[in-house]
């Protein structure tokens, strides 16, 4: 009976998915010293099934609105079609292991199998080895992604294989109990609900009839007002992205990569008095800004969305973030830009409508599918960009006896033009810059610009 259900939020990720503008599955591209040994990494992924629940379930549709998803178990999973090995054609650059990466992790899932994809690529020119791993959201977060990776990854070279562990148990049949769909319902009505003073009357009338009519909240007290004005700010914005350039929308993808030394991005984070990722989305926004002064087309102003981790427990499995929407400026002075970033993400992170994720999507799950999909992308469509960091490890690491020498993340896009995402690499933050080239029509133009507000902001130490 554990994890049978998914969540609100991974339900309502699991219908958007039949859009393929708002899948979110994610991948990393991981670059090796050598190529990683197929068959011991095989033999560490059918460990990994036995360890991790939803590496060996499929899901399983819901009721049309009245229930969610669940977690089925697959009994037949095949590691051949999980676990595959693809060899470049020469010459084996990088450009052809970017094109490989993007292809994959642009493939939708089988919706009959475990969500889940890794591919070890070798046939690069320099001996070098790769590998792509590709998951499904309903399955995890970044942040879970991180800890998962535990069960495939190595401290040493030549480490020894862990010990086997038991053969799951059975599942035991779900009783009506665990299947009564008014409990599906009525479970995000009653979150909602114990939001101050009948917010959840707020919330199913929607957020944008706050924005459209600002006098509603005269009548609400102190503490609903506050919240149902976060409601509004995350979920009522209308109208088109702020670029001029990147509204239009397609499934034509890029992927390009950075590195930025991680002591020097803490060290001028800490001269300019923030964090880390405070410095992360003002090169972002830099780069952006960058990018439309040198075509002629300056902008103050874009929007970005940026998941807030919520994660308070030690598991791998599992999402537990808030996705957010914050204006941030792109101007040219990057110390200007750095502190009024610092401060909107500070505010952002401590938006109420954060604490109500769980439950906005639960009420988004009654509606029927297409009518779910045709409003998340209207709320995509003022989204000019996205970005997200996750922490790694500050060591070396291996797989089956390879060494990774970076590892760039392939965050999806989600109806926005491109997706900026870090994760930290023993010394390093590795970055995947997936760009959506019918809304960007010159993705190395934007890489350049990213790295060139990197360099700006580390000068300032």
């Amino acid at each position: 009976m554990e994890d049978r259900h998914l969540t609100d939020v991974e339900a309502l990720l699991w219908t958007l998915d039949a859009d393929p503008h708002l899948s979110s599955t994610f991948a990393n591209v991981t670059l090796l010293d050598r190529p990683p040994d197929a068959e011991r990494f095989r033999a560490r992924m059918a460990h990994a099934l036995r360890v991790i629940p939803r590496l060996r379930r499929r899901v399983e549709g819901g009721m049309a609105g009245l229930a969610a998803p669940s977690w089925v178990e697959d009994p037949d999973v095949d590691l051949d079609h999980h676990v595959r090995r693809v060899t470049l054609d020469q010459p084996g650059d990088l450009d052809q292991l970017l094109a490989l990466a993007t292809d994959i992790a642009g493939a939708p899932f089988a919706r009959d199998r475990p969500l889940w994809e890794f591919v070890i690529v070798d046939g690069l020119a320099d001996g070098r080895g790769a590998m792509v791993q590709k998951l499904h959201h309903t399955i995890t977060d970044g942040e879970g992604g991180v800890r998962m990776s535990v069960q495939f990854i190595d401290l040493e070279r030549d480490a020894e294989a862990p010990p086997a562990p038991p053969r799951p148990e059975p599942e035991a049949e779900a009783g009506p109990e665990a299947t009564r769909p008014f409990d599906a319902v009525v479970g995000p009505l009653a979150e909602l609900a114990r939001a101050p003073l009948g917010l959840a009357r707020q919330a199913v009338e929607g957020a944008a009839g706050l924005v459209g009519d600002p006098s509603r909240l005269v009548t609400l007290p102190g503490d609903a007002a506050a919240t149902a004005r976060s409601l509004a700010r995350q979920l009522g914005v209308t109208g088109e992205a702020l670029s001029p350039l990147w509204r239009e929308r397609t499934l034509e993808r890029r992927l390009e990569l950075l590195r930025v030394p991680l002591a020097e991005a803490k060290a001028a984070a800490t001269a300019l008095g923030g964090s880390v990722n405070d410095l992360f989305v003002a090169g972002a926004a830099g780069g952006a800004g960058a990018y439309h002064r040198a075509v002629g087309t300056p902008v103050e102003e874009l929007r970005m969305a940026m998941p807030i981790s919520t994660r308070s427990d030690r598991s791998a499995a599992g999402n537990a973030f808030a996705p957010t929407r914050v204006r941030v400026p792109v101007d040219e002075d990057p110390r200007d830009r750095f502190r009024a970033v610092h401060q909107r993400l500070a505010v952002t992170k401590e938006e109420r409508a954060v604490g109500l994720t769980g439950a906005v999507a639960g009420l988004g799950n009654l509606l029927p599918a297409p009518v779910l999909v045709r409003l998340v992308r209207q709320q995509t469509a003022t989204v000019d960009f996205t970005t997200s960091n996750v922490r790694g490890a500050p060591f070396p690491l291996y797989i089956a006896g390879a060494r990774i020498e970076a590892n760039h993340p392939i965050g999806p896009l989600g109806g926005t033009a491109w997706n900026l995402t870090t994760i930290s690499v023993d010394g390093s933050l590795d970055m995947g810059l997936h760009v959506d080239t019918g809304a960007v029509a010159d993705p190395a133009l934007l890489r350049a610009g990213i790295e060139a507000a990197f360099d700006e902001l580390l000068a300032l130490t």
